[in-house]
C-alpha cells in the first residue's frame, strides 16, 4: 500500500500525460456515483483524475469522451481461456476486449494447470490481449497422481498432490479450484480437499470451486453450498462459489435459502463471494449432465465397455433418465459440439425424433461417439435476478466455445438488467465487474480508476453497448466499447481492434503468508 501511495504522489507531482480521456461520465469502480471527470494515463499508469483544464493537463493524444462511460476495465473470475490465451490464434483475447475485459482468471473448474511456472513463462514469451490469472486445478492434480481413479488417495498419494499445489502457488497461481461436479474431482471427499486447500491458504490464496451439486444430483444445492463453507472454515480460506445458480426444476426458488446460508456465513466470518453469468442457459457436455460418475471411471472406453454391457447398461439408463428430466427434459439440450456436425445446433429431442430413437438412446448414441458440449436450459429468471442482487456476487462469463456468453456477457449484463430490467445501478453493475473481483482474487492495483492503478480503463457507449451473440450464432462481437486500455495502451481504439498484445500474466506473491 506504500509503494502504491508513494508512486501516486509521483505521478501527480506532472501534469503531462501520454493520454487524456476527457468530457466523459466517470464511474471509477468503487460503487461511488458516476460523476464528470478526465482520466490521464501516463506509461502503463492511471496519473490524473478531475477537471483536467482547470489543473492544467496536457496530454500527448486526447480522447474525446462526451456522452461516454469511462470505467474501469472489467475483470472476469471465471473465463475458461486457458488454451485461448496458449494458441496464437486466440491469444489477443479480442473476444473478451469487445466486452470491456481487460484481466480475466483462467484454470477454473479444477481445470487449471498444475505446471503454473510452465504456462507463465510461454504466456510471456509469446504475449496475451488481456491481463491473466492462473489458478491451479484439483482436476489435473489428482488426474496427474490418481489418473480417473474412483478410489481414496493414500498418504503417499495426498502428499504428491499437496506438494503440486504447493509448486503451482510458489509459482504464482491465485489459488486452488475444484470443479467436484466432475470426474475425477467428485471421486474426492470433503476432507481431501480440505487438505489441499489448506496449502493454497497458507500462500493467501482463494479456493475457487464449481461445486458438487448445484442442483439435486446428489447432496443438492444447499449441501453443497454448506460443503463449500465447511471448506472454508475448516482450510481457513476464503472461498468462491463459481458460476451460482438453481440448475433445474428441482431446485428452482432455492436462491432463498442458498442466499441466507452464504450470508450466515459472512455474518459468522467467512469470507464467501461468488460469480455468476447472466443466462438461463448452462454451459457443460453431455457426459457431466447426464452420467453417473462411476460410469465414467477409467475414462472413455472403459464408459463405453458399461454401455455395451447388457448388465450394466439398464442401470446407466436408468441414472441418464433422471438426469434428462432433473435438467428439464431432452429439448433443455442444445447440441454445441457433436463430432456429427448435422446435428450441430439441434435439440436433443429434435435428433431423437431424426433418427427415430428414445432422448435416452439417441444421448447415448452420441456420448458413445465421443460426447458434445451442450447449452443447457435449465435456470429461472427469478433465480437468476435474486442472485445478481447480492453485493457478494459478481460478473463472470464461464466463457464456453459454443455458448454466446463467451463473446456477450458484460455488455449483455448491463444492456438487460441495468437498462431494460432494471435490475441494478449502472455503477454497482460496473463495480461487481471490477473493484469486487480484484479485491476477491487479490488483484493489486486493478479494479478502480485511481490514480496510481494500472490504467486498464475501458470508455463505452451507453446507447449502443450490448450483446450481439446468440445461441444460433455464438461468436459475433459485442458492440459497444470505442476505447479499451489494457496497461496504458489501447487495444480497442475508437472502435476498432488494435492489434495490441498489452496484456500481463500476473502471479502471486510466491513466499508463504502463514
Amino acid at each position: 500500500m506504500q509503494l502504491v501511495l508513494a508512486l501516486a504522489s509521483l505521478l501527480t507531482l506532472t501534469q503531462d500525460v501520454d493520454i487524456l480521456i476527457q468530457g466523459g461520465q466517470l464511474i471509477d469502480g468503487t460503487g461511488s456515483p458516476a460523476r464528470a471527470a478526465d482520466v490521464g494515463i501516463k506509461g502503463d499508469r492511471i496519473a490524473f483524475v478531475g477537471n483536467a483544464k482547470s489543473s492544467g493537463v496536457k496530454a500527448a493524444k486526447t480522447v474525446p469522451a462526451a456522452g461516454l462511460v469511462v470505467s474501469p476495465g472489467f475483470i472476469d473470475p471465471h473465463a475458461h481461456v486457458f488454451e485461448d490465451l496458449s494458441d496464437s490464434r486466440r491469444r489477443a483475447n479480442e473476444n473478451y476486449l469487445r466486452q470491456g475485459v481487460t484481466t480475466v482468471v483462467a484454470g477454473n473448474d479444477g481445470a487449471g494447470p498444475f505446471n503454473i511456472g510452465t504456462a507463465i513463462a510461454k504466456w510471456k514469451s509469446s504475449g496475451i490481449g488481456t491481463n491473466a490469472v492462473l489458478l491451479v486445478g484439483y482436476g489435473s492434480v489428482r488426474r496427474e497422481v490418481m489418473g480417473m481413479s474412483a478410489k481414496a488417495p493414500t498418504a503417499e498419494q495426498l502428499d504428491r498432490m499437496r506438494n503440486l499445489v504447493k509448486k503451482a502457488m510458489e509459482e504464482g497461481a491465485f489459488g486452488f479450484s475444484t470443479g467436484l461436479f466432475y470426474t475425477p474431482q467428485n471421486y474426492g471427499t470433503t476432507e481431501e480437499v480440505i487438505e489441499l486447500a489448506k496449502v493454497a491458504a497458507r500462500y493467501g490464496g482463494i479456493y475457487d470451486s464449481h461445486m458438487r451439486d448445484e442442483s439435486s444430483y446428489s447432496i443438492g444445492l444447499l449441501g453443497a453450498i454448506r460443503e463449500t463453507i465447511r471448506i472454508g472454515k475448516e482450510a481457513n480460506i476464503a472461498v468462491h462459489i463459481s458460476h451460482i445458480k438453481a440448475l433445474g426444476t428441482d431446485v428452482w426458488g432455492q436462491s432463498k435459502d442458498a442466499i441466507a446460508l452464504a450470508r450466515r456465513a459472512r455474518a459468522e466470518g467467512v469470507k464467501i463471494t461468488a460469480d455468476q453469468y447472466p443466462y438461463s442457459a448452462s454451459g457443460t457436455s453431455l457426459h457431466a449432465s447426464l452420467l453417473p460418475p462411476l460410469a465414467q471411471e477409467g475414462g472413455q472406453a472403459k464408459l463405453v465397455e458399461r454401455l455395451r454391457d447388457p448388465a450394466q447398461r439398464p442401470g446407466i439408463v436408468e441414472e441418464v433418465e433422471k438426469n434428462m428430466k432433473r435438467r428439464g427434459g431432452p429439448d433443455s439440450f442444445l447440441l454445441l459440439s457433436p463430432r456429427d456436425a448435422s446435428i450441430r445446433n439441434k435439440r436433443l429431442g429434435e435428433v431423437a425424433k431424426m433418427w427415430k430413437v428414445p432422448p435416452v438412446e439417441a444421448a447415448l448414441r452420441i456420448i458413445e461417439n465421443g460426447g458434445s458440449g451442450v447449452a443447457s436450459f435449465n435456470m429461472s429468471e427469478d433465480d437468476i435476478e435474486a442472485f445478481m442482487k447480492e453485493d457478494w456476487v459478481m460478473t463472470c462469463s464461464d466463457g464456453s466455445y459454443g455458448h454466446p456468453r463467451k463473446y456477450g456477457t458484460f455488455p449483455r449484463k448491463i444492456r438487460r438488467y441495468v437498462y431494460e430490467r432494471k435490475v441494478l445501478p449502472l455503477e454497482a453493475a460496473i463495480q461487481r465487474s471490477s473493484s469486487l473481483t480484484a479485491d476477491t482474487f487479490h488483484i493489486a492495483n486493478r479494479g478502480r480508476v485511481t490514480v496510481g492503478a494500472f490504467a486498464d480503463v475501458i470508455v463505452f457507449d451507453p446507447k449502443t453497448i450490448g450483446d450481439k451473440a446468440t445461441y444460433e450464432e455464438p461468436e459475433k462481437m459485442s458492440e459497444g466499447m470505442r476505447w479499451v486500455f489494457v496497461n496504458g495502451k489501447a487495444t480497442i481504439d475508437d472502435g476498432k481492434y488494435a492489434g495490441t498484445l498489452a496484456g500481463v500474466a500476473l502471479q502471486r506473491e510466491a513466499a508463504p503468508t502463514r
